[in-house]
């Protein structure tokens, strides 16, 4: 309520910005490589459609008379395999919200390469905030079940200019094959933690499975959101 309520301060403070553009652009790029099998793509869709449609994500996404957020959502494997599914969309109203959750919903799988090219995915989606609405931040979400095999690496696009100003969060999911041997390099969390993520409040999210991928893809766009709001705010320290 805290977090509605600065924006709403915020927005009524600044009523050119609440009335132009946006204050998130948002992209979610998926994971649907070879790791990924048929009942686990459909958890994934679903669990991102039901995510965004959770009271409590919806609320946050439509806070009062805050500048709306855009989202956009594309699935990628291989390199040559990154799929727009929800191109931008300002969410503007709750029926625009159910809309991109119906799309996704309605969404089959479309023959893909089994490779993971992580770099490429985290390439494209940058490329897709350049084409975004004019927002006050650019958040790219990448969720994976593993590290990437081919193309560039996560690590040697750090002189990307399409990234200058993007943060770069991650939803591990967690899998028997994913898990790695320890911590360390062979670690997916720590992979991710160490090779992909990058920029303002960068953070992973972990989901223990793609069964439990809808929660934890609530909780991360969560605090997403909510740490949007409070940073919207110059706040004197107290």
């Amino acid at each position: 309520m805290m977090a509605a309520a600065l924006l709403v301060l915020f927005a009524l403070s600044h009523p050119a910005s609440a009335q132009q553009g946006c204050r998130q652009a948002l992209v979610l790029a998926l994971d649907v490589s070879g790791s990924v099998d048929a009942k686990e793509y459909r958890l994934q869709l679903d669990g991102l459609a039901e995510a965004l449609t959770t009271p409590k994500v919806a609320d946050a996404i439509l806070a009062g008379s805050a500048a709306p957020i855009a989202i956009y959502v594309f699935e990628w494997s291989g390199p040559e395999f990154q799929n727009e599914l929800v191109p931008w969309t300002l969410i503007v109203d709750r029926e625009t919200l159910t809309d991109v959750a119906r799309t996704l919903a309605a969404t089959n799988r479309s023959p893909a390469p089994p490779s993971t090219a992580l770099g490429t995915a985290m390439a494209t989606g940058a490329e897709a905030l350049r084409r975004a609405p004019d927002c006050w931040r650019a958040t790219l979400d990448i969720s994976g079940d593993g590290k990437s095999n081919t193309g560039p690496r996560p690590q040697d696009l750090g002189a990307l200019p399409a990234l200058e100003g993007v943060t770069v969060n991650g939803l591990v999911i967690l899998t028997i094959d994913s898990m790695g041997a320890g911590p360390g390099d062979d670690d997916l969390v720590a992979y991710f933690e160490n090779r992909v993520i990058r920029g303002p409040d960068a953070f992973v999210e972990v989901a223990d499975g793609f069964e439990d991928y809808a929660r934890a893809m609530e909780k991360k766009l969560l605090r997403e959101i909510k740490s949007l709001a409070v940073g919207a705010l110059d706040l004197p320290d107290q």
